[in-house]
């Protein structure tokens, strides 16, 4: 239970009324090295707990060391993508409900004048999107010398996104503070070892197994398709069949998004949309569509794969292969949340089957091939050719065989 960390009574109630029971196997991990102020390196899956993991620390910290003067916030947390700098939030203000910890959020996508009360009062915990804060920085209008604890959530997203010049810069600013922890859904990237060795201060590595409670079974399976129309096809047969109760599909391209949207209310199949250009309402309006069920299904590009957290959506369908193995796993992270089972399903190309390849090695199986009767591909699965490495030869081996082929042309 939550009472073993020794949170104070403000923090369990908010932990109650978040609806928190006990435990998860990342924050049973995280919670003490936190608490002891250490730096901590942590790895867990999405949908296992992890924003808890670090909220609660922060927040204890915040009431054993109370504010002795106004200032700018005490703890910042450096989010990858305006939706979970929101729903970072969210959990934030509930965890806090019962203490005077005052959380803001400052994301890209919005005015700058309404930013101004957190800029001008007083913040004890900011959750903010780099791009946004840094422009503060560099105007004056933001001091990062009160920072104590630093959060970087979703690390390698981050970098993955070109925001590691931007970081840098925020740590930077950030000299002063006491903590720093950095979680990541994956910790393969060697951008993030080395963004990881230069930040952190003998940082704890702490890499969880979640549950079977937690770690619900996500079942994978790909569709061969011929062309993009064969794609539709697929796409629109799945999205009409009975247990698809709530789906994110997901594109590499905003003009892909909208040419989607377009084609499925065509099929009479209500969807909103979802790309990194909107303005932050119209993104929030789609997201809130979706969680209400005015819609059942979302097409998004990647901006979604990180912060869209809704627990019951049922599938997470690939129009578009992702070209990095991580993106997969975090697309397909978006279903089988909090114990729920989910699916995903990917509508292959020819062109795909590289990326198929290192997706399989990376989760150690190889992905089921499944056909729909009257949609069946015209053409035969594309093999990959792997590639032979070039053998090096001695220079006495280059002139035994030069000597072969001199023999050979007498």
């Amino acid at each position: 239970m939550f009472e073993q960390f020794e949170l104070d009574s403000e923090l369990l109630g908010g932990i109650n009324n978040a609806g928190f029971k006990k435990p998860t196997s990342i924050q049973s991990l995280v919670l003490p090295v936190a608490m002891a102020g250490k730096d901590v390196l942590a790895s867990a899956p999405t949908g296992t707990g992890k924003t808890a993991a670090f909220l609660l620390p922060a927040a204890q910290h915040l009431l054993d060391y109370p504010r002795k003067r106004p200032g700018f916030p005490r703890v910042l947390v450096l989010s990858p993508t305006r939706e979970l700098a929101l729903q970072i939030g969210e959990q934030a203000e509930k965890l806090t409900a019962l203490t005077t910890i005052k959380t803001a959020v400052i994301t890209g996508g919005v005015n700058y004048g309404s930013h101004q009360d957190v800029l001008t009062g007083n913040t004890d915990i900011l959750i903010a999107t780099p791009g946004r804060l840094l422009e503060y920085i560099e105007n004056e209008q933001f001091d990062a010398r009160d920072i104590e604890i630093l959060v970087l959530d979703e690390a390698d997203r981050m970098l993955d996104m070109g925001f590691s010049e931007t970081i840098n810069r925020i740590v930077g600013e950030a000299r002063w503070r006491k903590q720093t922890l950095l979680f990541s859904a994956t910790l393969a990237s060697a951008g993030v070892s080395r963004f990881a060795r230069e930040i952190l201060n003998e940082p704890v590595f702490l890499e969880s197994n979640p549950s079977r409670q937690e770690k619900a079974k996500t079942h994978q399976w790909i569709h061969l398709a011929d062309n993009k129309d064969h794609k539709f096809k697929l796409l629109a047969n799945i999205l009409k069949q009975e247990g698809v109760k709530r789906a994110v599909v997901f594109a590499n391209k905003r003009e892909t998004v909208q040419y989607l949207s377009g084609k499925l209310y065509a099929e009479e199949i209500p969807c909103a949309w979802l790309e990194g250009k909107m303005l932050q309402d119209k993104r929030n309006n789609a997201v809130d569509r979706l969680k209400t069920a005015k819609v059942n299904v979302l097409v998004a590009t990647d901006v979604a794969a990180r912060g869209l957290d809704i627990d019951d959506i049922t599938h997470v369908i690939n129009f578009d292969m992702p070209r990095m193995v991580d993106i997969y796993i975090h697309r397909i992270g978006r279903t089988g949340r909090a114990g729920n089972k989910g699916t995903a399903i990917s509508l292959v190309e020819a062109h795909d089957m590289a990326v198929i390849g290192k997706i399989e090695r990376f989760i150690g199986e190889k992905l089921a091939r499944r056909v729909i009767e009257e949609l069946r591909p015209q053409h035969k699965e594309s093999r990959v050719s792997i590639k032979k490495p070039k053998v090096k030869r001695t220079t006495a081996q280059k002139k035994a065989k030069a000597k072969k082929i001199a023999k050979r042309k007498k």
